[in-house]
């Protein structure tokens, strides 16, 4: 299919990223890349319609067994596919299980949209998350063989060196920052051939340095308020999305909210009104 900028229904599965942790808005719930990119996308088609399936904690195989036969009865224009990272993290890891799975999931998809977009998902640099590079580099690897079997857009977030920056990651240093998700919103919208609005690769600005006490504060508050509850989860095989419906579970309108939409978007929006 074509690269184009007018597709009509798009559903998103996945977990936490796809969900919009950490893009937190007033009302306590998550917008996220996936609803901004609907919003870009809404505002060129009349009737467009938007699902996201997605639930913070899935590992794969919970992506597969509860969100793909949804969405492939949904016969959407567009669906997006990210999930994996969750299993790549847990001591149990099996690699076969899980490129298992994810294969199965892109072979369900592929035919019952018109476009499916994998991801390289981006993420962070440092020493704790440098033991878990193999398995994301055997993982993506994958999702690049699936892409080119099954003609899916594969995002390459993941070489994005802006993305692995520490600023760009949320205070539980799992999830992207409000500008992390507009920036894979970026990406993806130019993947799928939009004009491009920024660069969505472009680097921050220089750091100050960070005193060390000052670091070690931010340390102990992270493992206090997310590492300690994120292991306990862990050891008891809890999962933070447990019993946790989609946000978007049917394909329906999509009114974009105040801020989802970039001042050419609005402008265009007007224009067809």
């Amino acid at each position: 299919m074509e690269k184009n900028t007018t597709y009509t229904s798009f559903v998103a599965l996945g977990d936490s990223f796809t969900e919009g942790m950490s893009d937190l808005l007033p009302d306590g719930s998550y917008r996220g890349w996936a609803d901004l990119l609907a919003a870009r996308l809404a505002t060129r088609t009349p009737d467009f319609r938007y699902a996201n399936l997605a639930v913070r904690g899935k590992l794969i195989g919970q992506i597969l067994n509860e969100q793909v036969d949804t969405a492939v009865a949904m016969r959407a224009d567009l669906v997006t596919l990210v999930g994996g990272l969750n299993d790549t993290l847990r001591p149990s890891y099996d690699a076969g299980r899980v490129l298992g799975q994810l294969e199965e999931a892109v072979e369900r998809l592929a035919p019952a949209c018109g476009q499916l977009v994998l991801m390289r998902s981006p993420a962070r640099r440092g020493p704790v998350m440098e033991r878990f590079r193999p398995r994301w580099e055997r993982l993506f690897s994958f999702v690049d063989e699936l892409g080119a079997r099954h003609g899916a857009l594969v995002v390459d977030l993941y070489g994005a060196r802006v993305l692995g920056e520490q600023r760009m990651w949320d205070v539980d240093r799992l999830h992207l920052t409000p500008d992390g998700h507009r920036r894979v919103a970026e990406a993806v919208w130019q993947a799928l051939g939009g004009e491009p609005a920024d660069d969505w690769r472009a680097e921050l600005a220089p750091a100050l340095p960070e005193r060390w006490l000052a670091r070690r504060t931010v340390d102990a508050r992270f493992a206090r308020q997310y590492l300690g509850p994120w292991i306990g989860r862990r050891l008891t095989g809890r999962s933070s999305g447990d019993g946790r419906a989609p946000k978007r579970p049917e394909l329906l309108p999509y009114e974009a909210l105040p801020g989802d939409v970039l001042p050419g978007d609005a402008d265009l929006r007007r224009e067809q009104a």
